[in-house]
């Protein structure tokens, strides 16, 4: 059985289909149909929800939690132990909350279609902030796309609803809603089970292990923001899941003296403070990656584990020599991520074997790491070229290379011909030129809808031409900005 809140009414469910979404949950069971299904794939953001998280500090001081979600990419299994909340549960007492208010006031609805979603993600927004600021209100709404409104009046509605936000009953309800919400915090394995299919939510790392040796054809689920898919696009059936959002261990970001230590379950929204301290380019990156909605719930585990050749993070983990822990039962090993990727979606992860942890070299001052990402839109947009760049140069003269690719071959991948040609040689325009050359022969990247292949081989080299420009003027600040 999983128990959560929806609102503030508790649910138990034990025989629903696992395979069941927030969405169809809310549009059908519930009957709250003001949630919408746009593109059931995570990208126009109308299905977007709120769920509200116990989180516990370093003091034991217990607070909420709350992050907007696409709930037609979230398994309903994935609710155990937190609130669910949607657009339905914000007017109280014949009032419209501030928000609601705000998006009204500023005529930021039009057809309506996509307004509930909106809401939703501008009440996250001001939940987490402590006034307006224009450039958090575009990251919030950067996942809801509107056709009517032209943005700038839910712009305005961002702003205003910051700017004087009113105490709401999520705010006079918190100490009760925390204290359900302690109540019913998940103690054993929980499980969803219609008899055909079953989910199971396993809370240490040791029963997901025991779980997944017993259950090797299980699906692993994490985030759910590129397996949903499998379901809700490709109307495959998955008999058994494993989630793994209940894994403090895999949850947990530790910085030690030599590397940052990632739960491969740890969100791409917590991932962020860790990897942006020691890598600028990295946090900045990883605002593009996807949408806030995506970034609440995708995982860093995740975007390796599914072996995507354009998966946005890939590229930058092997410049920057990162490395993976699998663990098999009571068994670990220790991979170079590099080596996990093997060919087009097959890795060197074995039966039964899991990522625990992502390990990231600390930032090293005498290397200097640069990330690109080319796309067609600069937010929420998938890679056509993801570049990172990673040298050690000493007295004009490279010592060290590492330079990884998304988007030029069938996994992520070293250009080590690339690097071949830099190693050794002087730092300058000709010894960029010979190595721009040997990409080619690196990569033969293929032609779709996202660009052509000549596109992708040029925009590798400009990338690297780019690289060697900023290292001689370090005050340009171009980075990680580049699209189509």
């Amino acid at each position: 059985m999983i128990q959560f809140l929806v609102n503030q009414v508790l649910r138990s469910e034990h025989a629903l289909d696992p395979n069941m979404t927030v969405l169809e949950y809310l549009r059908g069971p519930l009957g709250k149909t003001g949630t919408k299904e746009g593109c059931a794939s995570g990208d126009c953001g109308a299905c977007t929800v709120v769920v509200g998280e116990l989180i516990t500090g370093p003091d034991g001081t217990d607070s909420l939690r709350y992050r907007s979600l696409n709930a037609c990419l979230t398994f309903v299994s994935s609710l155990h132990g937190k609130q669910l909340i949607s657009v339905e549960d914000l007017k109280h007492q014949g009032q419209l909350h501030s928000v609601q208010q705000a998006m009204a006031d500023c005529h930021g609805s039009q057809c309506g279609f996509c307004t509930p979603g909106f809401v939703m993600s501008l009440f996250a927004l001001q939940k987490n902030s402590d006034g307006p600021d224009l450039q958090r209100a575009q990251e919030a709404l950067a996942g809801n796309l509107c056709r009517c409104t032209g943005y700038r009046p839910i712009l305005d509605a961002a702003q205003a609803s910051c700017r004087q936000p009113c105490r709401d009953q999520f705010d006079e309800q918190q100490a009760h809603t925390i204290a359900r919400l302690k109540a019913i915090a998940p103690t054993q394995t929980g499980e969803l089970n219609s008899g055909d299919k079953r989910c199971l939510v396993p809370l240490t790392v040791a029963d997901l292990a025991d779980l997944y040796s017993s259950h090797p054809e299980a699906r692993l689920l994490a985030g759910g923001t590129d397996l949903a898919l499998e379901v809700t696009q490709f109307h495959k059936t998955l008999p058994v899941m494993i989630y793994v959002g209940h894994v403090a261990e895999l949850k947990r970001i530790e910085k030690t003296a030599t590397h940052l230590e990632i739960g491969a379950a740890a969100s791409l929204t917590d991932c962020y403070g860790a990897l942006h301290d020691d890598y600028s380019d990295f946090g900045a990156l990883l605002h593009r990656f996807a949408s806030l909605q995506i970034r609440n719930q995708g995982t860093l585990g995740g975007n390796i584990g599914n072996a995507s050749p354009i998966g946005d993070s890939p590229p930058l983990l092997i410049a920057l020599d990162a490395q993976v822990v699998l663990r098999q039962g009571e068994r670990q090993r220790t991979l170079p991520l590099e080596q996990y990727f093997i060919d087009y979606r097959v890795t060197a992860r074995q039966e039964s074997e899991f990522i625990e942890k992502i390990l990231v070299p600390r930032a090293n001052r005498e290397w200097a790491f640069r990330a690109y990402k080319v796309s067609k839109r600069l937010d929420d947009d998938i890679s056509a070229v993801c570049a990172a760049f990673n040298l050690r140069i000493e007295n004009g003269v490279v010592r060290e290379a590492r330079a990884a690719f998304g988007g030029m071959a069938a996994i992520p991948k070293r250009a080590r011909a690339c690097e071949a040609a830099l190693c050794g040689a002087a730092w300058n325009q000709a010894t960029v030129e010979r190595a721009c050359q040997a990409l080619a022969e690196d990569f033969t990247p293929l032609s779709d809808f996202r660009a052509s292949q000549q596109y992708r081989l040029l925009a590798a080299q400009n990338l690297l031409r780019k690289y060697f420009i900023e290292q001689q003027s370090p005050h340009i600040e171009t980075r990680v900005t580049a699209y189509v």
